[in-house]
């Protein structure tokens, strides 16, 4: 079977896209008003649920892991919204601007990993679920950090790269699910 990374990417954005415009259509923007530290915490949230599910191997609750991945990447994608934006508000935007703002955000989070991918060589085809968690889990303490930092870094990334590295984590969790690997072993 040949692995076609670009394809398997696609395919996961796409489902998390169309949850996305779907729940907007649905609530409007109401997602403007969070804060950068809310979105963060809504992630930790998804991402604590799955180690939990991980850890206790049961669950009782509907949401699978599958849809808590989505919800990493959607609010993946609030928060570099948010941070190009600006201010958190309760301004409602249109459906069409909301999509167009997604994909920019996508293809910025697709074009890293394709560099990432390039240089490390795909390395994460072989971590665990559970490393992909660890991971998203470190970058969210990154963020709350920088955060204290009032934003400021001496020498490390800022919040946008930390949220798309999430966002990628989160991608890649999904593709390998799709392939039928989850658990200890990817």
């Amino acid at each position: 079977m040949e692995i076609n990374t670009n394809l398997q990417y696609d395919q996961a954005v796409g489902a998390c896209k169309d949850i996305f415009l779907k729940k907007t259509k649905d609530y409007g923007t109401s997602w403007r008003v969070l804060r950068i530290i809310s979105i963060t915490d809504q992630i930790f949230i998804k991402a604590m649920r799955v180690r939990t599910i991980q850890e206790k191997q049961t669950q009782k609750i509907g949401d699978n892991i599958q849809a808590e991945f989505i919800g990493i990447v959607n609010y993946a994608v609030i928060g570099l919204t948010q941070l190009e934006i600006g201010n958190a508000e309760m301004d409602e935007m249109d459906v069409n601007k909301v999509e167009s703002l997604y994909d920019k955000k996508i293809d910025f989070s697709k074009s890293t990993m394709l560099d990432k991918n390039h240089d490390y060589g795909e390395a994460w085809r072989d971590m665990s679920q559970e490393s992909f968690i660890d991971l998203i889990l470190m970058k969210l303490n990154r963020i709350r950090q920088i955060l204290s930092n009032d934003g400021v870094t001496i020498i490390s990334e800022g919040v946008d790269a930390n949220f798309v590295d999430i966002l990628n984590y989160a991608i890649f969790g999904l593709i390998l699910m799709n392939e039928g690997k989850a658990g200890h072993n990817a």
